[in-house]
């Protein structure tokens, strides 16, 4: 990354990373930051994971966690110092001795259209293809336009855009974030608005997690995590997050939320679907801001009743 740590006199920190453009971009970003913060020079170090070996779907592999687990054991073996995940990827159970230090200030969380001839989902002819990993967009695009063909895809962005005409799919859905960071937006036919889609909780932020006994005190490392926190972002991907927890739900369920802090207050979206998009289960709840404990409970809540209305048979969630 750039002058060395021994050249510039700065005393250096391991940053795991998996081996993905879009993942390269995030740390990059990420790690500069907190070693501008702390006066650190970052050394990235690049990690296969399971879900980079591994094909089929997402929803089949074990979930998220394919992508975290291999970072997660370089922290705790020491051989890195930070880990960064998007959020979205990170499972919600916590590992004794990691710590997630730092939320930076979230991208676009919203879920993109790209389609051929810069068509919008509403546009699009019946029958058309469109390519999705994710339960989640594939019930929300199925409750909007029943007419339209979901094509179960993977692979990495540039992949993913690759099959849109001239290839073999009318449409793709994408994250925004994932799409901005890569310089992308062109791409983009349409943001859906998330009364249409709402998206992965967690979805636009970064993680970045590091050892326990290295989240606090007074070290470089501390400094410049503590700097790039953001705490709007974090109150509501605390409140996304738990609510996800409570449903006992991960990337294999059709669960989507958003949370938001608006006029001193965390409010939070929520659609659980039938996987054939079917039926929406939607709900909408707010505490006050300021108050991460609070933020949590706000998303216990919501999924409490959920759960109370039947989202756990919507979903087809193992509870």
């Amino acid at each position: 990354m750039g002058v060395t740590a021994a050249a510039q006199g700065l005393p250096a920190f391991r940053v795991g990373t998996r081996g993905s453009r879009l993942a390269l971009t995030q740390t990059t970003t990420a790690a500069r930051a907190v070693a501008a913060a702390g006066g650190l020079e970052p050394e990235l170090v690049t990690i296969r994971t399971e879900g980079d070996v591994l094909t089929g779907p997402l929803s089949q592999m074990g979930g998220t966690g394919v992508f975290a687990t291999a970072l997660r054991a370089a922290l705790l073996a020491g051989s890195v110092d930070l880990a960064v995940h998007s959020l979205k990827d990170l499972p919600t159970a916590p590992v004794l001795g990691l710590e997630v230090a730092a939320v930076p200030e979230r991208e676009d969380p919203r879920d993109a259209l790209c389609a051929r001839d810069g068509l919008a989902l509403t546009e699009l002819p019946p029958g058309s293809k469109v390519g999705t990993g994710s339960p989640r967009r594939a019930a929300q695009v199925r409750a909007a336009r029943p007419d339209l063909v979901i094509v179960d895809i993977r692979g990495n962005v540039g992949t993913r855009l690759g099959r849109v005409a001239p290839g073999d799919l009318d449409a793709v859905v994408l994250a925004a974030s994932g799409l901005r960071r890569l310089g992308l937006e062109d791409a983009i036919t349409e943001l859906i608005d998330p009364s249409v889609m709402l998206p992965a909780p967690g979805q636009g932020a970064l993680a970045l997690e590091c050892r326990t006994e290295d989240a606090s005190g007074d070290t470089p490392l501390a400094a410049g995590l503590a700097a790039v926190d953001h705490l709007e972002t974090r109150l509501a991907v605390t409140a996304e997050r738990a609510l996800l927890t409570r449903l006992e739900a991960g990337c294999a369920a059709p669960v989507g939320t958003l949370g938001r802090v608006q006029g001193g207050e965390v409010v939070l979206d929520v659609v659980v679907a039938d996987p054939d998009g079917s039926r929406l289960m939607r709900r909408s709840g707010r505490t006050a801001a300021g108050d991460v404990e609070a933020a949590r409970a706000l998303g216990i809540r919501l999924g409490d009743e959920l759960l109370a209305d039947g989202a756990g048979r919507l979903a087809r969630l193992t509870l």
